[in-house]
């Protein structure tokens, strides 16, 4: 099934002047049995005019959730001085969020198969996944706090509450299991069965170990196989997803002086994202080319955890902005604590 046939509907829409105020206020039916989450927008004319709408709040932007009253709020006070209409138009519109609009927005098919090859470094290899869902780029600070202000209305607690660049940029400074809980989140608010669980019961608090079901439709971390199969983007044998070498028009991570490493072409950090003041020195996601099956910023930027821990610790993969280029590499893993992770981020993956 494709996003264009999913079917959704914004039904019931209508609006009415807050009594005694200047609020308008906008209720409409989102209707989608497919579930899903999805952009929703909203414009306002009156008298041939359409007014700025600078002051709206409630249900309307990125990821939300279908279902009935929803609200839409707008001052037109604010937005409409000295303007006196007495009928207006509201109009609703909605679309899948998820669907494959931009470079920074849904899902990538990773299909299935076999990778195997000869790696400059880490020698053999045999990679097999069944196909799955991998997020096309690094959950952004955006998108975190979308899903994660959901979460602590909906009975869930974390260890930390995130911290990002901008919106677009990354999110990091969460714990692995900040990640698990926010992919549980993320599943429960498209409706889909979560894929982590403790004891029996969805994974919403604490420091628990849980199980995961690799094969559901929820949400979850990749494990490190899935990881460095999608990140070599179906090429064989080579170090990095593009090739063999790695400079700063790939990527974000710092450069060894030159000769340190014969694969590496730049030297200290990423001159366009390097700032003194404001730490850190992530790159807004999808600000590189994407590699083979179309996934953003695999080697640098930042690390990204994955479903695999062992103990006290996690597998985190890809290096960071502050990371040299061997961290860079397809085939390398490091293990950081799994309680915190200063400059952790994430992609979420999903069997179907």
């Amino acid at each position: 099934m494709s996003f264009a046939d999913i079917e959704v509907d914004v039904e019931n829409v209508r609006a009415q002047q807050r009594p005694r105020s200047n609020i308008v206020e906008v209720f409409y039916d989102l209707v989608a049995p497919e579930g899903g989450v999805y952009d929703v927008s909203v414009s306002i004319a009156g008298g041939g005019d359409a007014p700025a709408l600078s002051t709206l709040s409630g249900d309307f932007g990125p990821d939300i959730i279908p279902g009935r009253n929803k609200k839409i709020e707008w001052d037109a006070g604010a937005d409409w001085v000295q303007h006196v209409q007495s009928n207006f138009v509201a109009t609703v519109t909605a679309t899948r969020s998820d669907a494959d609009t931009g470079p920074s927005k849904g899902m990538v098919r990773v299909p299935g198969g076999t990778n195997s090859g000869t790696d400059p470094d880490f020698g053999s290899y045999s990679l097999t996944v069944e196909s799955f869902y991998m997020d096309r780029t690094e959950v952004t600070y955006a998108h975190w706090m979308r899903v994660y202000n959901w979460a602590v209305a909906h009975g869930y607690s974390f260890e930390y509450a995130g911290s990002g660049k901008g919106n677009s940029y990354p999110v990091i400074t969460e714990s692995w299991y900040d990640c698990v809980k926010w992919c549980n989140a993320r599943s429960e608010m498209e409706g889909r069965t979560p894929a982590y669980r403790v004891g029996g019961e969805v994974y919403r608090s604490g420091l628990g170990s849980p199980t995961v079901d690799l094969d559901g439709s929820g949400y979850r971390l990749p494990t490190a196989t899935e990881w460095e199969y999608a990140a070599r983007g179906g090429l064989r044998g080579r170090r990095f997803p593009w090739g063999d070498t790695i400079s700063h028009a790939k990527a974000n991570y710092y450069g060894c002086p030159s000769g340190y490493y014969s694969y590496d072409l730049s030297s200290g950090f990423h001159p366009r994202y390097l700032d003194s003041i404001s730490y850190p020195n992530t790159a807004p996601v999808a600000s590189f080319s994407p590699n083979g099956y179309g996934l953003y910023d695999m080697a640098g930027n930042v690390w990204e955890w994955t479903t695999t821990a062992s103990g006290s610790d996690g597998d985190v993969r890809g290096g960071g902005w502050y990371d040299e280029c061997r961290c860079c590499r397809c085939g390398n893993g490091n293990w950081n604590r799994v309680d915190f992770g200063a400059a952790e981020g994430f992609r979420s993956v999903r069997r179907r």
